[in-house]
């Protein structure tokens, strides 16, 4: 067992280091400020410590499933569960009986901590699931931290961590930015990478924590004690929020870090405007977040780049194909924060991304978009990042999401799925704007009007939903 972190969580438990604010049941927030919530989280630790206790029976490495919506809860088991050197899988509240149908395909729970709702519902599923998992002789010994992904593709998938993977993120995030204490204010899901890290950078290096739910930040943001010192993670659309609700709060933070989907160049212009530290990230589940980061500083001096990459990582770019197109190839990572695979296959070979980029003179990466994202016309590489941002530029759309779709004669066609600002717009005006900045072959041939563009709550598009109704709205035309 791992005594050492039960006595460094007990010797934080007379201090002010994690702070939890909540939202009452009939909508109105109150700061739960209260001196013990440090020590009842000890004491909780200790509680769930003796529960995975008591289950285990050498050889057999315990599994346990994390399902808490109960921020203090989940560290708790969160704690407990690497402290007894267990096998943690981290789930998502909101899964439905397809998410777990999936899951438990993989695996087979020990112990589940949740509420009584969601353990009927897995228990339940669990009767009509054969687990498939394969029995690997070269499956890791060392005990695991699941944390889970699905990508673009919205299949669950755990990627395999361990305390070292994650905490070898937090020193190598600590000497980037040179700071001693990493405070974090967490508006994201714990049993999210992007929440989870900022737990595990405050805890390692003994700096504060306030757990603040995202929808609360919407409804009342506070005013923080020393805000300058905290860093805040938000992706996209909360930044865009933010900043049209309250941007003289928002730029208070020492740093602003921005992850999850990619981020139009006009939203970026208007945190430079409002003068926020933003510090663009490029990392992923499997790298334990960040492993690209651009400091606020270059930020507002109008760099728009993903950053440098941090001192445990090497960032590659591998040619496609052994084919560079103007430098731009496939981005390849090795890193001390890497997970082993995805549960419960190890990783045979070195880790390369679906993204394609390239880096300039200076060694700042740019992201250009994925490689299975990436569009061929007639022969010729279109990437559909650069065709979204004309779009965006030209202020008549809200959202927009360009794709290819299989045609006989080019192989695939541009489709652009948007969101028009107004119904009224004409779309030959959109035309005629993105045909001055963009060459013919790259100008879409299908545009798609929708209401929505089915973003999850990070920001994320389904593609394969996106896809599914593009070709079904084309072969009705």
């Amino acid at each position: 067992m791992k005594h050492d972190l039960l006595k460094q969580l007990k010797k934080y438990t007379e201090s002010q280091w994690i702070q939890q604010y909540l939202i009452e049941s009939n909508g109105n927030i109150y700061i739960n400020n209260k001196k013990n919530i440090g020590r009842n989280l000890y004491q909780l630790t200790e509680a769930r410590l003796a529960e995975i206790s008591s289950l285990l029976i050498e050889p057999k490495k315990l599994k346990i499933f994390i399902v808490e919506t109960e921020p203090i809860k989940f560290l708790a088991a969160f704690l407990a569960g690497v402290i007894a050197e267990v096998d943690i899988f981290l789930c998502d509240p909101a899964w439905q009986q397809q998410e777990w149908q999936q899951v438990l395909s993989l695996v087979s729970p020990d112990l589940i901590f949740s509420d009584r709702h969601t353990h009927d519902l897995i228990v339940q599923v669990t009767a009509k699931v054969q687990n498939l998992a394969a029995q690997k002789s070269d499956f890791p010994k060392q005990p695991l931290i699941m944390i889970p992904t699905g990508g673009t593709s919205g299949k669950v998938r755990f990627a395999m961590h361990t305390w070292s993977t994650l905490t070898a993120s937090v020193n190598a995030f600590q000497n980037y930015f040179n700071c001693q204490e990493i405070n974090s204010f967490c508006t994201l899901p714990l049993y999210h990478v992007s929440g989870l890290m900022q737990f595990m950078r405050s805890f390692i290096t003994q700096g504060k924590l306030l757990i603040f739910p995202y929808k609360a930040v919407k409804t009342q943001p506070i005013a923080v004690i020393n805000q300058s010192e905290y860093f805040i993670s938000l992706v996209a659309t909360q930044l865009q929020f933010l900043i049209e609700s309250i941007p003289d709060w928002l730029n208070q933070f020492k740093t602003v870090l921005l992850g999850g989907a990619p981020t139009r160049r006009s939203l970026l212009e208007q945190a430079r405007i409002y003068n926020i530290p933003v510090a663009l990230t490029y990392g992923m589940t499997e790298t334990a977040s960040g492993i690209v980061i651009l400091k606020p500083e270059d930020f507002l001096a109008g760099n728009n780049s993903s950053g440098q990459v941090l001192p445990h990582a090497q960032v590659t770019i591998e040619p496609e194909n052994n084919q560079s197109f103007n430098n731009i190839g496939l981005v390849k990572i090795n890193c001390a924060s890497l997970c082993l695979g995805y549960y419960p296959q190890v990783f045979t070979q070195e880790f390369i991304t679906d993204d394609l980029g390239y880096f300039d003179s200076n060694n700042y990466l740019y992201l250009v978009g994925r490689n299975s994202q990436k569009i061929i016309t007639g022969g010729e590489n279109v990437f559909p990042a650069e065709i979204e941002a004309v779009i965006l530029a030209t202020k008549l759309v809200k959202d927009v999401c360009v794709i290819g779709i299989q045609d006989h004669q080019w192989g695939e066609v541009v489709t652009a799925m948007y969101i028009p600002v107004n119904l009224d717009h004409d779309l030959k005006i959109i035309k005629q704007q993105v045909q001055s900045q963009l060459a013919k072959y790259k100008q879409p041939k299908n545009w798609i009007a929708v209401d929505s563009l089915f973003r999850n709550d990070r920001g994320k598009i389904n593609y394969k939903k996106i896809k599914a109704i593009a070709e079904s709205t084309i072969n009705q035309q």
